[in-house]
Order: structure tokens, then sequence, then C-alpha cells
């Protein structure tokens, strides 16, 4: 009777312990220095603390599973289970998450960060779900800048006819359509090689990513824009998320946040500190014309307040404009 009692209490015991998986994928595709390398490294970490050493991380950077848009669709299909991604290609699955990147809409990255914490995140949540995702939290990808090959580009004008790439994004399109240049979307990992043959004049980034991608060797003429911000989503698939028992989940939550705070942090220091860096290894800088591009950029509002009022109202509100 002993015997059966405890043999009960021991399934018992295993019905209702955390099942850990055993394996998770993470891929993205930033390179070494990038705070998105960085906050990959920290966040296999706190997933084998959390876990008590029963998940290994293998964590896949550079783009080794793909470019943004193939690991977002291998994510969906179970063949990878997350990915610190781009704001660009996940527009492509959830246009709303795109209106993150209207022009010149937050002042600064902390204000940006408080949107996407409150309930504007919550909304991109529930939309990517529709689409087979799940947002584990929202790391940062900076204010983005335009880098040339040959000048600086202060005012709107100067911008007229630049052949510039971009990510696979339609806000991004639609900002430099607005300023005249001739935008096209390309993915980042091929971006050094296309500047190099001449197939552009320039490209559009934070500071951090031009120098971790050392594009800034290429385009050594950088200008401030600051036209626009985008964030990293890190998604994990739907299916593969709602098999995951509670604490398995909450784990993948815990790590996201706790990664996601000294990714931000760093992210916002390089920002500030590669100026400084760039022009120590010849690169030129520029200030924009605020308020020009602002004027150039208007009609982007104008688009997207006609298909999404509320949210590009609430957007505004939100970042305090």
């Amino acid at each position: 009777m002993k015997t059966t009692m405890l043999a009960a209490l021991a399934a018992a015991t295993m019905l209702t312990a955390p099942a850990f998986a055993d394996e998770i994928i993470f891929a993205h595709g930033a390179n070494p220095g990038n705070p998105r390398y960085i906050a990959a490294e920290e966040w296999a970490k706190l997933m084998g603390e959390c876990t008590g050493g029963d998940t290994t991380v293998n964590v896949a950077p550079s783009a080794t599973m793909g470019d943004d848009v193939e690991m977002l669709t291998s994510a969906t299909a179970g063949v990878i289970n997350v990915t610190a991604n781009s704001q660009g290609a996940m527009s492509q699955i959830v246009p709303e998450i795109g209106l993150l990147g209207l022009p010149f809409l937050f002042e600064d990255l902390p204000s940006a960060w408080a949107v996407l914490d409150g309930d504007v995140g919550d909304m991109l949540d529930a939309r990517a779900q529709e689409a087979g995702l799940k947002i584990l939290g929202f790391w940062d990808n900076g204010i983005r800048h335009v880098s040339h090959v040959s000048k600086t580009v202060p005012n709107p004008a100067d911008i007229k006819g630049m052949k510039i790439r971009t990510p696979p994004d339609q806000m991004t399109v639609d900002i430099f359509e607005a300023l005249g240049a001739a935008p096209a979307p390309l993915a980042f990992s091929e971006l050094p090689t296309a500047l190099q043959s001449g197939v552009f004049d320039g490209q559009e980034n934070p500071l951090t990513n031009i120098y971790s991608s050392k594009i800034h060797e290429i385009t050594k003429f950088i200008t401030l824009t600051g036209h626009k911000y985008e964030s990293t989503p890190v998604v994990a698939g739907l299916a593969w998320w709602s098999g995951l028992d509670e604490a398995m989940q909450n784990c993948l939550l815990e790590a996201t946040a706790k990664a996601g705070e000294g990714q931000r942090k760093t992210s916002q220091e390089q920002g500030e500190s590669l100026r400084a860096t760039m022009e120590g290894e010849g690169v030129t800088f520029a200030e924009a014309d605020h308020d020009a591009y602002v004027a150039a950029t208007a009609s982007v509002y104008d688009k997207y307040a006609a298909q999404y009022p509320e949210l590009v109202d609430a957007l505004r509100t939100a970042s305090g404009q």
C-alpha cells in the first residue's frame, strides 16, 4: 500500500513539474559587437539559469539561419524557436508594427521604449499572434541616420535622386520617396557588397549597425538625420510557444526582459559614443536640418493616418507629439 502511494505521488509530481524544452534555437542577424549579438548570448545564459540547466540554447548569429524574413518564416514553421528580428521584416507580417517607424515620431530612445512596453506593445503582440508569432519583448535597434559614399546630406534637397538601400519595410521606402530619393529594399547581409559594387549611393541605419558591420568603411559620410526609430522584436513561433507550460513561458519572457535591459542600455551608449570613434577612423559627420526634414516627410503621416487613424493618433499621443 505504501509503495503504491509513493508511486502515485511520484507520478503526480512528474505531471506538475515544469517541462522545459530540451533545446532552443535562437537566431538573429547581428554581428559580434552589436548589442543584439551581446544580448542573445546573455539570453542564452539566462535561459540556462532559469531552467536549471535543463535547456540548451543554440544561438545562430550573423544571419546564418537566413535573413530576417527567412528567420520569421522559420519560426512560424518551427524550424527555429526564437529570433531577435527586425521591425521592417516584421512589418511584412504585421503591418501595424511598421508605424513605430513614422518619421521623427520619438524624441529619444527612452520615449520609444515607454510606448513599446505599454498598451501599444500588447496590441502588436495580439496582431503578431494572429500571424503565427508570439512577441516575447522589444529590444532596441536605434534611431537611424543616413550614410553616403561621397557626401553628407544635411538638407532634404541633398538627398534627391540618391540610390539608397532600405530594409524590407514600406515605411522606410515611403520616407525616402517623400524626400525624392530612389530607395530599394535589400537584405542587410547583402548590403556591404551592394555598396562596394555601386548599386547604392548609401544606406540608413543606427550608428551601432553601421559600425559593427563596418559599413562606415565604405560610406564615410554620415548625416545625423534621426529620421526614424526601429525596434528589435524578439519573437517565438506561436505553435511552439503554445505547447510550452507556464514555467517555460515565464522563463522566456523573463530572459527576454532581462537581456533586453542590457541591450537597450548598450544600444543607447553606443549610439552616443560611436560618432567620436568613427571620426577617429576617418568618417565625416554632419548635422541635418531637422525642421526641413520633418516638413519634407509630413506626407508620410497623411498616408498612414488614412489607413490606421486610431493607431497613428494613439502613437502620436503616446510619444508626446
